[in-house]
């Protein structure tokens, strides 16, 4: 297995007006990436992470039970089918986050992992769901509504390119799970993410780095474009970002364009860097029990 590795990620806006019905929303997205996977495959992506909850709105911006009929089952709904034939004709990765639904109506914010050969590999389900306000016209970051927290831990998945891990959006800024994917041997951890700009943009280019180096893995991170209507929350600013494992920017998209960014993550680089800076060696897990015992 090759030491270098083609990564791409999708950035992309959402066409339709979140007034208009679920289906609508999920059938011209899931149109528009497969034309952007293709896209990043044909420019040789061997891993392609797509952003959060790709097909359709971010709308846990309002509270709507409406939205509850975007959840599919993971893996046998049929957008997961859908895209392991696609990674299958196309021998790529592909981490997928989608909105699932479990038995009749347990939901989570869910990313599968998908093999080059189109095998189901398993799920993550994100753990840590926010519930913010942003501004004051009762618009906000209302994901309780939605997702229960995930319960499945922190997996690595060993696809044929590299051993893969996910983190997804408000994960971020939590470092503990960042680093028990490096433990359990992730090189490369997918953060599909829906932020807008005046909230948490000054942390975008720092957070994820940090992760890199605190852990010595490559982050990539994705962001959507574009403003989404009818609630306007903001604009989400784009720049998804390829980021080494020295923090450093490999390969970074625009803040307002439907973009496939490339980069290629190289698997020495990790390997040099974890010998030089030895922070799994020398942490001292027998100190941090506090940290799982003290709740404010």
């Amino acid at each position: 297995m090759t030491n270098k590795v083609k990564i791409g990620l999708i950035q992309a806006s959402n066409d339709v007006d979140g007034n208009e019905p679920v289906q609508l929303h999920k059938d011209k997205a899931i149109e528009k990436h497969i034309k952007l996977v293709r896209d990043a495959a044909a420019k040789g992506a061997q891993i392609i992470c797509l952003q959060e909850i790709f097909y359709g709105p971010y709308f846990c911006t309002e509270q709507n039970s409406k939205w509850y009929e975007a959840a599919e089952e993971v893996p046998n709904g049929p957008t997961t089918i859908q895209f392991q034939a696609l990674a299958k004709e196309l021998g790529t990765v592909i981490v997928l986050p989608i909105y699932e639904r479990d038995g009749i109506a347990t939901y989570y914010n869910t990313a599968a992992v998908i093999d080059a050969d189109g095998s189901y590999l398993g799920k993550y389900r994100k753990h840590h769901i926010p519930q913010v306000n942003v501004g004051n016209d009762g618009n906000g970051f209302w994901e309780k509504y939605y997702f229960k927290p995930g319960n499945l831990g922190y997996p690595v998945f060993d696809t044929q390119f590299a051993k893969v891990g996910v983190y997804i959006c408000y994960d971020r800024h939590f470092p503990e799970g960042a680093r028990l994917l490096g433990l359990n041997g992730a090189e490369i951890v997918f953060n599909p993410s829906a932020t807008v700009a005046g909230l948490s943009e000054y942390l975008w280019k720092l957070e994820q780095p940090a992760h890199a180096v605190a852990n010595g893995y490559y982050v990539g991170a994705i962001n959507r474009v574009g403003t989404e209507g009818p609630w306007n929350l903001g604009e989400f600013y784009g720049q998804s970002y390829l980021v080494d494992p020295r923090g450093s920017m490999v390969s970074i998209g625009s803040r307002d364009q439907d973009e496939v960014v490339i980069g290629v993550m190289d698997k020495a680089l990790i390997r040099e860097v974890r010998n030089t800076w030895q922070f799994f060696r020398d942490r001292r897990p027998e100190t941090y029990g506090a940290m799982s015992s003290i709740n404010e």
